[in-house]
């Protein structure tokens, strides 16, 4: 069965999308960013401003501000990651339960719900 592992959030600038939820919700904050993220992100070109991907934890799920890419009409601007011990398995539960299959990466499983909204599907 699978859990709620992260509210994903489509933006045009995550990192101010995430301070603003940061300190909207009760214990949540940005996600800190160590020496080997910083040095990751400056080796392309960015800064923690810059990030196409900002993580905010606290007491519930995660969230992730994304960096929006397409037009509005082709992606959703919220969508739920969820994490099962065997992805496979559970893409199978999905689409038995009424879930389309989108596509695969080697990370992840993009799956629509029944009215076409997507989700992803992470191994734990």
């Amino acid at each position: 069965m699978a859990k709620l592992k992260e509210i994903v959030v489509d933006c045009d600038v995550p990192s101010r999308v995430a301070r603003f939820w940061a300190a909207a919700l009760d214990g949540y904050e940005v996600m800190p960013y160590d020496d080997a993220e910083l040095a990751r992100l400056a080796a392309i070109g960015l800064t923690p401003e810059t990030d196409p991907t900002v993580m905010v934890d606290g007491p519930g799920p995660r969230f992730c501000f994304h960096l929006r890419q397409g037009e509005r009409p082709l992606r959703n601007r919220v969508h739920l990651d969820i994490a099962v011990p065997d992805r496979e398995k559970e893409v199978q539960r999905l689409l038995s339960l009424g879930a389309t299959f989108v596509r695969e990466t080697d990370s992840y499983s993009v799956l629509n719900d029944p009215e076409g909204n997507n989700f992803c599907v992470t191994s734990e």
